[in-house]
């Protein structure tokens, strides 16, 4: 009978070795797995930031009239050219 208890102790501590080896190692993965959606969000958040720079410089209303100048060929009416329209 003790002889049985050693060999089902015996067993269920090489079961609880392998159980700790395999999750260190799945931890490890996970942790891998973490640094490098870590980095990608850090390189997403970089990226962000550029556009948001980037928009707001295109949207400055300088850089609106210089484009609609230059481009358009838009131009203010002159007085002469403005119509008001009343009900």
């Amino acid at each position: 009978m003790s002889r049985l208890l050693l060999i089902v102790l015996l067993a269920c501590t090489i079961a609880s070795a392998i159980g700790v080896v395999f999750m260190r190692h799945r931890h490890r993965q996970l942790f891998v797995e973490l640094s490098k959606l870590e980095h990608a969000r850090d390189e997403l958040n970089i990226e962000f930031g550029r556009l948001q720079l980037e928009q707001a410089t295109l949207a400055q209303a300088t850089r609106v009239d210089q484009e609609a100048r230059g481009r358009l060929g838009m131009k203010f009416p002159e007085a002469a050219d403005i119509v008001v329209i009343r009900p």
